[in-house]
């Protein structure tokens, strides 16, 4: 969908744009489909915060989406594709023969009426189809992911977004990731044919502060304008420069920008071919 600008009348409108979704269904939710969404911003369990610079935002309600895609073998019709406020891509709600109906991501240039389905075995590499990744001929674009087969799609969810199979060796696929990295996934792993859907959703201009708090973003001090007590950045007269003898570091006193904080999970670098820098992994 193209973005959509406005005219000038306020400073905050001169870059404003958004995506224009005047071809989506202006309906409501399905609400056997939804919840509530509790705001929990940025605190944990015990009620301390753990993320800092959240909290506000409008009001949301979640919509169960189906990245399983475990109904194998059933037509489904789409009735709508509409927006989510809960993720940067469109969904699209399906009807199965049966009645049933999942919401579902949508891919790009999915529109109401159209026939997809999710399968076990081969079908038609069509957009919006679910099958696993051995049947799915090289070249092929694909979004929503599983990393483990059976536990529904994981990566590659986000608006736009789309990795592309390489190879085919013994038991894994070899994919290309939108960072560029490139991996191998068990070849019974599924995913849906297709890219995510909102392309364009990138190339928005938030235009103001107050959308970003529509979203629940709350605003950044830097740490240069704290006292000493609150930052390690903080004081001096004026806004003193980081220095190079201890490096930048966290509002807690830990290294930042560059210095490796924590270890990689050996279970996933294993099957990483090329990582998203470019490096080849040794055998």
């Amino acid at each position: 969908m193209p973005v959509k600008t406005y005219k000038p009348r306020t400073p905050a409108r001169r870059y404003l744009s958004n995506v224009d979704y005047s071809g989506l269904d202006k309906k409501k939710p399905r609400k056997a489909l939804t919840k509530g969404k509790r705001q929990k911003a940025g605190r944990n369990v015990q009620g301390k915060l753990t993320v800092r610079h959240r909290g506000g935002g409008h009001k949301r309600k979640y919509r169960h989406i189906d990245f399983k895609r475990d109904k194998f073998g059933v037509s489904a019709r789409v009735e709508s594709v509409e927006y989510d406020p809960n993720r940067s891509a469109f969904i699209a709600l399906l009807v199965y023969q049966d009645g049933e109906r999942r919401y579902i991501l949508a891919p790009e240039q999915l529109k109401a009426g159209d026939q997809v389905v999710s399968s076990q075995e081969k079908v038609d590499p069509n957009p919006g189809n679910h099958m696993p990744l051995e049947f799915i001929p090289d070249g092929t674009f694909v979004f929503n992911i599983e990393l483990e087969p059976g536990r529904g799609g994981s990566i590659v969810r986000s608006a736009g977004t789309m990795a592309q199979i390489m190879s085919k060796e013994e038991k894994y696929v070899q994919i290309k990731l939108p960072s560029g990295e490139i991996r191998n996934i068990l070849k019974k792993s599924l995913a849906t044919v297709g890219q995510a859907s909102n392309v364009d959703h990138g190339n928005i201009v938030i235009g103001k502060a107050g959308r970003k708090r529509w979203l629940g973003v709350r605003p950044t001090v830097l740490g240069k304008s704290m006292n000493p007590t609150d930052h390690p950045h903080g004081g001096g007269e004026g806004h003193a420069p980081v220095g190079k003898k201890k490096g930048p570091r966290t509002k807690w006193g830990k290294p930042a920008l560059g210095v490796s904080t924590r270890k990689r999970k050996k279970s996933s670098d294993k099957l990483i071919i090329k990582d998203r820098k470019g490096n080849v992994k040794k055998s």
